[in-house]
């Protein structure tokens, strides 16, 4: 199938057969048709399926085909969770409109807010940014949506986790009106407050839902590995990084001065690596990941800041040296691998902190995940007991014990009551009488 087949525009064609994309995915057959007849999107599908030439294609389109609602109004407005994603989605745009007089404007926290308004001014197409900055923008009525044509979210249920639920609501309504479309992209959708707030941004959505957020990537083969403590997590990790087949390698830590420790030790090593954390100043980030792109280090050693949408074709190996909190998270993590059809590998490593994370990994995948040993370097711990369950959630098939059975308090016996005496005898029917006082006898 042709990308002309969905009715997309011949130049836009050409302009990914330069970047050698001759044929649509699976997401791109199913959602650019629906997105270029003007309906609202909530689709979703697994990471590297090519969601964002899936929404990235009708809006170009849109733009070069379509009358403007509005002359000074951005006519696009995409809006990602992070500044790498966002600056991402950002390149690609800019590679599809080149040879047009489509302006595409980015603004992202942690830039120069007056170089943004300054660009802002200039009337850009489309605006490409993250939510915190963009809402500054609206608020401070350096960015106007009552002509917004096409509004897109991106990775929905990451800018909720990450608690931009009053932003959203802000560029929302200031973009409310008729004419809007919304398209809402995302490798997971069963998230309750995505499923809650489409009801607000979409109108009559077009559900595509091309494969379970719960199954395993076809493309990434996943392995897990007991950890008894720290030392032997890192040599787990020097017996994998320093394999033959391993090219380009994702290292996920819980924390941000575990990426500083961990780079200085695969430097030490002569692996060249480089740490990322959310922490940085902007630029520093996005240098950290143009070099990473180019090839100029082999391993980066990231928190989740650099789980979500990076497209990265030769990332072969992905390592969870700590588990995510949140299952979702891995899902995303992993997908930084085996994008585009290539085949990837996902190692994890599982050690008495991360057993909590890998039960709620397992009950959300629908495949069990497989355990593995390295020779030499087989961990002790197997994981933790769970704790016996008692009365009504107990299993069926497990019998009650002796001791859970409460145990009766005991019963008092019941006292006999005393006989009060009466202050003075009693003389038939006589009425009691008190007793009279001693008499003191005074000298």
């Amino acid at each position: 199938m042709r990308f002309t087949e969905l009715g997309i525009d011949t130049r836009l064609e050409q302009q990914l057969a330069h970047q050698g994309i001759t044929e649509p995915t699976e997401i791109q057959a199913h959602a650019i048709p629906t997105a270029l007849a003007g309906h609202d999107v909530f689709a979703q599908s697994k990471t590297g399926s090519g969601k964002t030439l899936a929404f990235l294609l009708p809006a170009v389109q849109r733009v070069m085909k379509q009358k403007a609602l509005s002359k000074r109004d951005p006519r696009v407005l995409i809006v990602a969770p992070t500044r790498e994603l966002a600056t991402q989605v950002f390149s690609e745009c800019r590679a599809l409109c080149a040879g047009t007089n489509i302006q595409v404007c980015k603004v992202l926290g942690g830039e120069n807010y007056n170089d943004q308004v300054k660009a802002l001014r200039r009337d850009p197409h489309f605006v490409v940014g993250t939510p915190g900055r963009i809402a500054d923008h609206v608020e401070n009525r350096s960015l106007f949506l009552g002509g917004l044509e096409l509004l897109i979210f991106d990775e929905a249920d990451r800018m909720f986790d990450l608690g931009f639920e009053k932003q959203l609501d802000i560029i929302n309504d200031s973009a409310d009106h008729r004419q809007r479309q919304t398209l809402l992209f995302s490798a997971t959708l069963d998230h309750t407050q995505v499923e809650a707030s489409s009801r607000q941004l979409l109108k009559s959505p077009k559900r595509i839902m091309l494969s379970n957020a719960h199954q395993q990537h076809e493309d990434i083969k996943q392995a897990l590995y007991f950890a008894d403590h720290l030392d032997h997590k890192e040599a787990l990790l020097k017996h994998f990084i320093t394999k033959s087949e391993v090219g380009q390698c994702i290292i996920f830590t819980a924390t941000r001065g575990d990426t500083d420790r961990l780079s200085k030790l695969l430097n030490d090593m002569s692996i060249k690596a480089v740490s990322l954390s959310g922490d940085m100043p902007q630029s520093k980030r996005l240098d950290i990941m143009e070099s990473f792109s180019r090839g100029i280090y082999k391993v980066l050693v990231t928190t989740d800041v650099a789980s979500r949408g990076l497209d990265l074709l030769s990332v072969t190996h992905v390592i969870n040296f700590d588990l995510p909190k949140q299952a979702e998270e891995y899902v995303h993590r992993i997908g930084r691998t085996g994008r585009a059809g290539f085949k990837g590998h996902a190692i994890s490593l599982v050690g008495p902190k991360d057993w909590n994370s890998y039960v709620a990994i397992k009950n959300y995948l629908d495949e069990p995940l497989r355990f593995e040993e390295v020779e030499g370097l087989v961990g002790k711990f197997k994981g933790l007991k769970q704790k016996p369950q008692h009365g009504k959630n107990r299993p069926a098939n497990v019998a009650p014990s002796k001791t859970s059975k409460p145990k009766k308090k005991p019963v008092k016996k019941a006292q006999p009551r005393k006989v009060i005496q009466p202050p003075i005898d009693i003389d038939g029917s006589m009425p009691l009488r008190r007793k009279p006082k001693p008499q003191i006898d005074e000298e």
